[in-house]
């Protein structure tokens, strides 16, 4: 088929012209753009729309990072409705700040994109012992995301500059000492109270369903009881460590190899020389560069007649203060590596130590260099080199069999797409299955099965309606791999039989919540009717907002917040799942008495607080500022 493609290009063209023309002439191209973009568009910002395609892949890619970093957390949890509009909310955040950070013309300098990457602490762990980047494994970790080096630093150099449209907020906010005493002096208030908690545990013997009572529950609650889509799979990798085990490498290559990069195995050879300067610019008056260039002359006739004496005639005469004051010394260094050139090629090119050049030039004036020690290049024995050598060997002879097979690999999985044995075969690799595949990887993952961009293709729905082969996936680290579907499972309700027990769990624990709420307001309209009653309650708790004593921030929200001129009195808080609480709330204690480096973390405290309101605020300009819309209804609250 792609033979015929080829071959008959034009004439496809021309059908093609004939389809689609016609569209834009009836409803022309505003209309038909608006056709097709409609039906995708969840929100705009400045105009431009954000499609449910880029909803959904940014909630996929947000559910495979919360799923990195809590392997064991339910999908159904992590898909749920609120979860995914937070992502379309995230989205439109991302749009709005990146609008304002073009208009605002802030720009990510190369130096700040370099110090941000270097104070991320998974990039800092790449590193090596002497502080250079691991770039294999950096470019490893980055492929397993579906990212390349470039695309993630475009991403953090993009998120750089719409952080600093927000940072001109929060970071200069002002409040003052008056309003933070008042503000962090309700955050301090304590009280006193008497809870009763009302748990759905205490009250599960009570609930006793019917089977009718547990399948009209199911019913109900069916998308909870989803099996994922699955699938059996098969895949070919191509990879550069297996294709280094296969590499034959015979004796005389190595040992051509080693004579070939004998050099670069061992020590270079240094040279330690001493001089003497006579400063003269490079762009000084030609009269003073000849001024410099005779006295030079002059001293290297004297040291011609007393060479011993080049140490003391350099503290006196030499116009290198770094160097003077040691007789000239310059330090061991390689030829062509940690010395001016010119200085360095005229020590490299004495012939023996105590030698003296000839006056040299340089930018900096004219020079007598005189060498004092020559240590020659070491270069290690063949057999103690030879572990190493046939280790890099294998690996540059890998590299250039990678390269080659690379190419055959994506061109025989793309032409030969209803089957990877055409690849298989002809490049020797070894067809692999794998059986229940997800489209997220699966806790203790490995290779391709691990990698979210490898899944996202073979889960693609090309792939899964036509069984054909995926494109080459790179991996990263001279890694690719190209999967099909063998047999696919659609996403499906589980039977009832299958979800007995979790279904009569669930019920048990709704219905035990709504007994306890139920038996909690019951209670808390007693207590409030006759509170010498309320004798169940426990010990006195002095509860605040930064110590709540283990009890949930809604039921200390409520103590804190009854009205004082009625103390002692009572509140109750629905707990949702948890169930009920009743709380006698009987004095406000004073605040406790703070040093004065409390007092300063706790106006640091107000002050943050103050600033992520204050960006917060100036977000809201923004979104109004660049008419950013959202067109899909919010999910409603999830029923306690």
């Amino acid at each position: 088929m792609f033979d015929f493609v080829r071959r008959h290009t034009k004439l496809i063209m021309g059908v093609l012209f004939l389809l689609i023309i016609p569209s834009f002439v009836l409803f022309g191209i505003e209309g038909y753009t608006r056709f097709n973009d409609g039906a995708t568009k969840v929100a705009t910002v400045n105009g431009q729309p954000v499609t449910q395609m880029e909803w959904d892949s940014a909630h996929r890619l947000e559910i495979d990072r919360l799923r990195q970093g809590n392997p064991n957390l339910d999908l159904s949890l992590l898909d749920s409705p609120a979860l995914k509009y937070a992502t379309l909310e995230r989205l439109v955040h991302e749009r709005v700040l990146a609008a304002a950070a073009a208009d605002e013309h802030l720009i990510a300098t190369d130096a700040r994109l370099a110090a941000e990457l270097q104070r991320d602490p998974t990039i800092a762990s790449l590193r090596r012992a002497d502080g250079t980047l691991d770039m294999e494994r950096y470019q490893q970790l980055l492929a397993a995301q579906g990212l390349t080096p470039a695309g993630f630093e475009a991403n953090a150099r993009h998120e750089l500059s719409s952080r600093q449209v927000l940072g001109g907020v929060s970071e200069t906010g002002f409040s003052s000492a008056a309003q933070a005493q008042v503000a962090m002096g309700a955050f301090q208030e304590r009280r006193e109270a008497r809870v009763q908690r009302f748990a759905p545990a205490e009250f599960a013997d009570k609930v006793q369903p019917t089977d009718a009572d547990l399948q009209s529950y199911h019913q109900t609650h069916a998308s909870r009881y989803q099996a994922p889509e699955t699938a059996s799979v098969e895949y070919l990798v191509l990879d550069l460590e297996s294709l280094k085990k296969s590499v034959s490498v015979s004796e005389q290559d190595l040992r051509t190899y080693y004579e070939q990069n004998a050099a670069s195995f061992g020590t270079p050879e240094t040279r330690r020389a001493s001089h003497i300067l006579l400063s003269a610019a490079r762009d000084a008056p030609a009269a003073e560069r000849e001024k410099a260039k005779a006295a030079a002359t002059a001293l290297l006739a004297q040291l011609r007649q007393a060479p011993d004496s080049f140490a003391e005639l350099a503290r006196k005469s030499s116009q290198d203060d770094a160097s003077a004051v040691s007789g000239g010394d310059l330090g061991r260094f390689e030829r062509n590596k940690g010395m001016d050139p010119a200085i360095a090629q005229a020590a490299f090119g004495l012939a023996k130590v105590g030698d003296m050049s000839e006056v040299v030039e340089s930018d900096f004036g004219f020079h007598i260099v005189r060498l004092t020690e020559i240590k020659a290049a070491e270069v290690p024995p063949f057999e103690k080199m030879r572990a190493q050598l046939e280790d890099q060997l294998r690996t540059r002879l890998a590299q250039q069999q990678f390269s080659e097979m690379a190419d055959e690999f994506r061109n025989l999985v793309y032409e030969q797409s209803d089957s990877l044995k055409p690849a298989a075969d002809k490049l020797h690799l070894t067809i692999q299955t794998a059986d229940k595949l997800s489209p997220t990887p699966a806790p203790g993952a490995s290779g391709p099965l691990a990698n979210p961009k490898f899944l996202g293709a073979l889960f693609a729905a090309d792939a899964v309606d036509k069984k054909r082969n995926t494109e080459a996936i790179d991996l990263g680290g001279n890694q690719i791999a190209s999967g099909r579907i063998v047999s696919h499972t659609p996403a499906h309700a589980r039977a009832f039989d299958e979800v007995r027990t979790e279904v009569r769990q669930a019920f048990v624990r709704e219905r035990g919540a709504e007994l306890a709420r139920q038996e909690g307001q019951a209670r808390l309209k007693a207590w409030t009717a006759q509170p010498a009653s309320a004798t169940s309650l426990g010990a006195a708790l002095v509860l605040s907002r930064d110590e709540p004593q283990g009890q949930p921030m809604a039921l200390v929200e409520a103590v804190l917040r009854a009205d004082p001129a009625k103390l002692p009195g009572f509140v109750g808080v629905d707990l949702g799942a948890e169930g009920f609480a009743v709380a006698r709330v009987d004095k406000v204690l004073a605040a406790p008495t703070q040093s004065a480096e409390q007092t300063a973390q706790s106006r640091a405290r107000y002050d943050q607080l103050w600033g992520l309101a204050e960006a917060r605020s100036y977000y809201e300009l923004l979104k109004a500022k660049y008419k950013a819309q959202i067109l899909v209804p919010a999910p409603a609250p999830t029923a306690r």
